[in-house]
């Protein structure tokens, strides 16, 4: 058996790569979470996602709830979906003020039209109203945006991270990469090594899809533009006997771990969960495979 195959049939890389998990929640699905802390590792990180029309209140009062349970907060501040800078500093306010946050996700935001003048998480690091926090997180693409970029182009996002680096650099904050969800190893081990080639340092934090309907991760891997890795859906959906049963990510956090091993300065660090097929199931997924 060769070293990679005896690899892939031990629960320890894939352990190691769980170390320091984070997942993702929005206030109405964690409000339907009796307690964090019965589902939850201590100290997890955990991202609050906030989709365009949720009230700030209801983010920050769930911000605070998953605080007091001990859990590292970190929420979205999407700069499309702000109307204004004094918007977004009445955000960070609150959080600060009422949940002790010190931790965030800047990202640019779905809406392609910005409310305001915001446009990017480059302007969110410009007000200069985040210099205080403890850890920035900005978003990755590893099967590209097209959004950002025409099709098969990487020139603006290349650019972008190279500023954001550069800030990284100067500022001593503590930053990292949070990519997309993906379902193949191989678009982002490869996008990693890009990265690193042109001096990028900031770790990355490998989006995956907790399990799900196969119908559900298709339905937001298409709204989400994941590229390349959607054939690894395709083709399964194709496969009759598993098209009624759950998605799970373990082979390509499998083939992850293994490259990890192989490749210990890897700009790979950690994993962020996507509970697309809620809380619950990815919850008990992370609990079941971060056993070494």
């Amino acid at each position: 058996m060769s070293v990679v195959s005896m690899m892939k049939n031990s629960p320890a890389p894939m352990a190691a790569l769980l170390d320091g998990v984070s997942i993702e929640v929005m206030p109405r699905t964690a409000s339907k979470i009796e307690d964090f802390t019965a589902i939850l590792p201590a100290g997890t990180r955990v991202y609050i996602a906030h989709i365009e029309g949720t009230p700030i209140q209801e983010m920050v009062d769930t911000a605070k709830r998953l605080a007091a349970g001990g859990f590292e907060v970190m929420p979205h501040f999407p700069a499309r979906i702000m109307k204004n800078d004094a918007e977004l500093k009445d955000w960070i306010d609150r959080y600060v003020s009422e949940a002790g946050v010190s931790s965030a996700l800047l990202l640019g935001g779905s809406p392609t039209t910005p409310l305001g003048a915001l446009d990017s998480s480059i302007q969110l690091i410009e007000t200069g109203y985040f210099d205080g926090f403890k850890r920035l997180h900005v978003a990755g693409h590893p099967e590209g945006n097209n959004d950002i970029d025409a099709k098969g182009a990487t020139v603006n996002v290349d650019e972008a991270l190279r500023w954001k680096q550069a800030y990284k650099d100067r500022s001593g904050a503590k930053m990292a990469i949070a990519t997309q969800f993906a379902f193949a190893a191989k678009p982002v081990t490869d996008w990693a090594e890009r990265l690193a080639a042109f001096g990028i340092t900031m770790p990355i934090h490998v989006g995956v899809a907790g399990p799900a309907k196969l119908q559900t991760l298709i339905k937001y891997a298409i709204a989400c533009g994941v590229g390349p890795s959607l054939t690894v859906l395709q083709k399964r959906a194709r496969d009759l006997t598993k098209l009624l049963k759950p998605f799970e990510p373990t082979e390509v956090l499998t083939d992850l771990a293994v490259y990890k091993s192989e490749h210990p300065d890897s700009l790979i660090d950690k994993i962020h969960v996507f509970p697309l097929g809620g809380i619950n199931a990815s919850a008990d997924y992370i609990r079941d495979h971060s056993k070494a």
